[in-house]
């Protein structure tokens, strides 16, 4: 038995994958997504959409990008054009041009198209038949668009999956793009590249630094899909990464994370989400009427550590808001809650400690820390290969004790050294998860009201 989340977002029915054209538009969060709406498995892919005032509460809405004969609408991102460089705003409209830019899919080439809403985000029209950034490939995907004040242009960074390269590209009008740079091979390239960003985050001196973000489909940190990140400089046109690639998250079930653009904080904030799902069996997962979820919104940070910069990563700071009266936890203590209840954990784990997840038939899933390393061990429903095993994430030296658990029914997001250890997990327990108990850890439990319909 698989219940759906309370707190992550999935389609009311269907396939979901990678999230897409994140961005705050018409006093609205939207959220678009690949969606497939016909079946449960990848195919006639579509921008799904979703909007919400607040990044918790999400309402489904009807397709906004539909697939249609030879043209799939894969991956992309979206922007609020304020100035209308695009031209594409007409005099009257209730709010500035928001334009999408995604990957059009068909007859082996991939290019880059737009699309476009003239009232904020909740209508939307296909602009042209033609592609704006066609380099005449199979394979070229994924742009993460963004407007760059500093050299007054748009900037799109969109990958060469099988070339292990992301290109630079800018344009003054989102219509008109020019190839800048190259970025790679670097990293991890055992895997094709997808889904990159490009974005800046402020350093501890406020001074800011630039984020590229990268997805392998292979080579990843447990041995399938993963997510990348170089910290370095931006000039308008080249990317240069200041030291080595890290991981953004150690688990099994991230990618292709996004960030927002245009939130209402200006860039003083960083919010991204990703797919919570790995390709090794995502189109077998045994859930139904719906497959695929989202993480939780997550805002991001960056820290030194060990001499380099770290991202960091934290839920959302307004699901705290969510929390009922907590409760202490001690080590030997069972807790048990009902069926499809979301926890929120704050725990101390040290060396040693574990903290299992039961059901009624038995154990689901053991968190743990053994030799400096979070691991999770988790079962698998019988046939479904490649999701049962124990995982492992590093712990950098000396990092505090404290980490943070977000349970959800089907899903752990684990949260360590100050976010700079990030770890999510699918899973998929034989009855639902209703006690938890610890062993030589301790801490606080808060149960969370439910966001989304059961």
């Amino acid at each position: 038995m698989v219940l759906r989340p309370a707190l992550h977002f999935t389609a009311r029915q269907h396939w979901l994958n990678d999230p897409n054209g994140l961005v705050y538009a018409g006093g609205r969060y939207h959220l678009f997504y690949q969606h497939n709406p016909r079946a449960n498995h990848h195919g006639y892919l579509s921008w799904g959409h979703a909007t919400s005032p607040d990044l918790l509460h999400w309402q489904e809405h009807e397709v906004a990008l539909p697939w249609r004969q030879g043209h799939d609408v894969y991956s992309g991102s979206a922007v609020v054009d304020r100035h209308n460089t695009s031209g594409l705003g007409q005099p009257g409209d209730p709010h500035p041009p928001v334009v999408a830019m995604y990957t059009g899919n068909g007859d082996h080439h991939q290019a880059q198209y737009l699309a476009l809403s003239r009232d904020g985000g909740a209508h939307w029209a296909f602009v042209g038949p033609a592609a704006v950034l066609d380099e005449h490939k199979q394979d070229f995907r994924d742009p993460k668009t963004f407007w760059h004040a500093a050299t007054a242009q748009w900037i799109s960074v969109v990958a060469h999956p099988n070339e292990r390269q992301i290109g630079v590209y800018g344009s003054p009008d989102l219509r008109r793009w020019t190839r800048l740079s190259l970025f790679g091979p670097a990293g991890a390239v055992a895997g094709i590249w997808e889904v990159p960003d490009l974005f800046a985050l402020p350093g501890e001196d406020g001074d800011l630094l630039w984020v590229m973000k990268v997805d392998v489909f292979a080579g990843g940190p447990q041995g399938g899909t993963g997510a990348q990140y170089w910290v370095g400089t931006f000039d308008g046109a080249v990317f240069t990464p200041s030291q080595p690639a890290r991981w953004a998250d150690w688990g099994k079930d991230f990618y292709a994370a996004i960030t927002y653009s245009d939130l209402p904080q200006g860039p003083a904030r960083a919010v991204w989400l990703a797919w919570m799902n790995a390709w090794d069996y995502a189109n077998d997962l045994p859930t139904h009427p719906w497959r695929g979820a989202l993480t939780l919104p997550r805002e991001l940070g960056l820290v030194r550590s060990a001499g380099q910069w770290a991202l960091t990563q934290q839920p959302l700071r307004e699901l705290t808001a969510l929390r009922d009266q907590g409760q202490r936890l001690d080590s030997g203590q069972t807790f048990s809650f009902s069926a499809g209840q979301a926890l929120d954990l704050a725990l101390t784990l040290p060396e040693g400690a574990e903290v299992h997840f039961g059901s009624d038939a038995g154990q689901e899933a053991t968190l743990s820390v053994r030799a400096g390393h979070l691991r999770l061990t988790r079962p698998a429903p019988a046939g479904l290969a490649g999701f049962a095993g124990t995982f492992m994430a590093p712990l950098p030296a000396g990092a505090e004790e404290e980490v943070r658990v977000m349970l959800d029914t089907c899903s752990l997001e684990v949260f360590a050294a100050g976010g700079q250890v990030s770890f999510t997990s699918l899973l998929l327990p034989a009855q639902p998860i209703t006690r938890l108990t610890l062993r030589g850890a301790w801490g606080q439990v808060w149960r969370l009201r439910a966001t989304l319909p059961a």
